[in-house]
């Protein structure tokens, strides 16, 4: 009897968690290839697996609770998933490179996210991208409530400006990472010195700083590559940012980077991870290694090399940068939309050119048959003119003596016979 009993625990256990994975289920999309057209009407945060992949089986029951959970707190974001080796045309147009990726589609954006697959942080990742890009703080309990909330986060201080423009150009792109906000001076804390405006701060671990262009020391790094290489370079980094803080403080900032797509972007170049790049966000240089790095000494030698002007400065914001900042991103503009859709690129592109080169031939040929129409005109009218003109231009030139002609030579019967003719 007991083992009965036991037996139907097990199966009635065992039914609620079918019935509770299937209801959780029910609030993830499964998504075909109706979904390209479809997507821009809403925001989407989409799983992109392969069926034979052991992280996308891991993380599936993860995304289910995800689901669930965005579905009840009443969010904007609908939760789906696409099975990319089905439908591979359209992972590629969203640059899945491996499984699983997820990505946040809003509008024609598609934002990466890269941390911890867990329910709270890919959450809280939808939350962040989903919503305004700037978010305003109207008051100090807000600011605060903020401060609870968030390690780090970014601040613009101040009206109009064109650093505001270069705040809002760096939070399209950063907005993966963290949030960025807006406030008014008043709304700041009393402790926070503001030496002008408008300002820049980055509130992190209880503390600020203000951004007034210093270098930016980053490591590129890929966070999934669990490679000696790679987690070495960012501890050396963290390191010198901590055991050397009182020499570089002034003229330097530390950090580290998951993915090289920004930097490339900044570069326009591709830049192999692990590496370092040091910014000058003042001017838009940056400096490449030198050397490298396997020790906190070698990353302080490089450091010095670029305060003394040993190591070369590239980039820039010269007039010769900006034309090739033009170039690149319309090059970088045509690569995306081929890559996405060749066809659709094929018609954007081919279809000008062909009515160019029709209107060019036509306006060639138009020229030509002009040109062929007037002189055979030229030619048929003197044709038509020289019978009858040109006995009329003799008699017109014929020499008189006075009033009285000259008379004319008779010319002998035979020519007069052979005219007749």
């Amino acid at each position: 009897m007991a083992a009965w009993r036991r037996g139907v625990a097990l199966r009635l256990c065992a039914t609620v968690v079918l019935l509770d994975m299937a209801f959780c289920k029910g609030f993830v999309e499964d998504l075909d290839e109706s979904f390209k057209d479809s997507r821009k009407d809403d925001i989407w945060l989409v799983d992109f697996y392969a069926p034979w992949c052991g992280h996308c089986k891991k993380l599936e029951p993860i995304w289910n609770e995800v689901g669930l959970e965005m579905k009840s707190i009443g969010s904007p974001v609908k939760v789906g998933k696409m099975d990319a080796t089905s439908y591979s045309s359209i992972a590629s147009e969203f640059g899945v490179r491996g499984y699983p990726t997820i990505k946040l589609l809003k509008g024609d954006l598609a934002y990466n996210y890269r941390g911890p697959r867990t329910k709270n942080d890919i959450i809280e990742f939808a939350h962040r991208v989903s919503g305004a890009l700037i978010r305003p703080l109207p008051s100090q309990q807000m600011f605060e409530h903020v401060q609870k909330r968030h390690r780090v986060f970014f601040v613009y201080i101040g009206g109009e400006s064109p650093l505001k423009e270069k705040y809002i150009d760096a939070a399209s792109e950063l907005i993966v990472y963290t949030y960025f906000f807006s406030a008014s001076e008043e709304v700041v804390p009393e402790y926070v010195t503001l030496k002008e405006m408008p300002a820049v701060l980055v509130f992190k671990d209880e503390t600020y700083f203000v951004y007034d262009g210093k270098l930016v020391a980053i490591a590129v790094i890929d966070e999934k590559n669990t490679s000696t290489e790679h987690t070495r370079l960012k501890s050396i980094i963290q390191e010198v940012a901590r055991d050397y803080r009182d020499q570089f403080h002034r003229d330097f900032q530390f950090g580290h980077m998951d993915g090289n797509d920004y930097i490339n972007t900044l570069l326009m170049d591709e830049l192999k991870v692990p590496t370092v790049v040091v910014l000058n966000t003042s001017n838009q240089q940056y400096f490449l290694l030198d050397r490298q790095i396997t020790n906190a000494e070698d990353m302080v030698q490089f450091i010095n090399n670029i305060l003394d002007g040993t190591v070369e400065a590239q980039g820039g914001d010269s007039i010769l940068q900006r034309l090739k900042r033009i170039v690149f991103d319309a090059k970088s503009t045509i690569v995306s939309i081929f890559k996405s859709s060749p066809l659709m690129g094929c018609f954007l592109f081919g279809l000008p050119l062909g009515v160019i080169s029709i209107m060019c031939y036509g306006i060639y040929t138009a020229d030509a048959d002009g040109g062929y129409i007037e002189e055979r005109y030229e030619v048929s009218r003197s044709e038509i003119e020289s019978p009858e003109q040109i006995e009329e231009s003799k008699a017109q030139q014929e020499p008189r003596t006075g009033d009285s002609p000259v008379p004319a030579v008779q010319e002998p019967k035979d020519v007069l016979e052979k005219k007749k003719d």
